[in-house]
């Protein structure tokens, strides 16, 4: 679990659950999807990713990373998408959205996590995102001051000023993911959800990951059970309202 003790110590005193998220951010639109799934009521900060309302003092002194989402749950700070739709899964326990067998489910919310900054940041990045929120050099000067996170630096650093993703980059983002979604394709084989039969957190971890790619061009022809899958969670509201409510088509992003 992801607590973490903030600097900024504004949000030590709020009452009930405050999100800081990001419309476009694939890691907000799991929790935010989680939240309305669990029926829990919720406070939004909204910070617009374009804008780089994120690169503040204040919010890095919420979130050290500067990354969204940062959960508060009466004044304790959570961080790291994966690691709050378990916390409210196990804290806030019905609906529960844990089934099948519980090795198998938290290692696909690990695996989500673990090829975030690797294949998902610099497939978007790459194909999408980088030319969309360039920083100025003031901007840099102020990410880099505030940024500790060497892995996350060196990630920024190579679009900074007029540098690009190598398609070295693309295609060692592209292997990763093409891994992991024929594994997801393979699990789907005769099952609904990732787990079986229900729908759990399993789910919530992986259809941002499908939503975002997809966006930036990733083509799923080769895989006709994630995208039977895929059709199926564009019925939930939950995907309606944690996702296409703020992002309604991340290929217009």
């Amino acid at each position: 679990m992801a607590v973490i003790i903030p600097t900024n110590k504004s949000v030590e005193i709020f009452e009930g659950l405050h999100l800081y998220h990001g419309g476009i951010s694939n890691c907000s639109m799991r929790v935010r999807m989680t939240l309305i799934e669990k029926g829990l009521d919720w406070e939004s900060h909204h910070l617009d990713l374009k804008k780089k309302e994120n690169i503040t003092d204040d919010y890095f002194g919420i979130n050290p990373n500067g990354l969204v989402p940062t959960l508060i749950d009466n004044g304790v700070v959570h961080i790291e998408s994966n690691d709050i739709i378990d916390y409210l899964d196990e804290t806030y326990a019905e609906p529960s959205l844990r089934h099948g067998d519980e090795a198998e489910l938290m290692g696909w919310l690990h695996l989500a996590a673990a090829i975030h900054v690797p294949a998902c940041k610099p497939y978007v990045y790459a194909t999408k995102m980088a030319p969309k929120i360039k920083k100025t050099a003031e901007e840099q000067a102020k990410y880099n001051a505030l940024q500790q996170n060497e892995e996350l630096k060196n990630f920024h650093a190579k679009h900074e000023g007029d540098k690009n993703f190598s398609t070295s980059d693309l295609d060692k983002a592209t292997a990763i993911l093409d891994a992991c979604f024929f594994k997801l394709e393979k699990t789907l084989e005769g099952r609904k959800w990732i787990m079986g039969d229900h729908y759990s957190l399993a789910d919530i971890s992986w259809i941002p990951l499908h939503f975002v790619i997809v966006g930036c061009g990733y083509s799923f022809e080769p895989y006709p059970n994630v995208i039977r899958w895929a059709e199926e969670f564009a019925k939930k509201d939950s995907f309606k309202e944690g996702v296409l409510k703020w992002c309604p088509d991340f290929a217009d992003v």
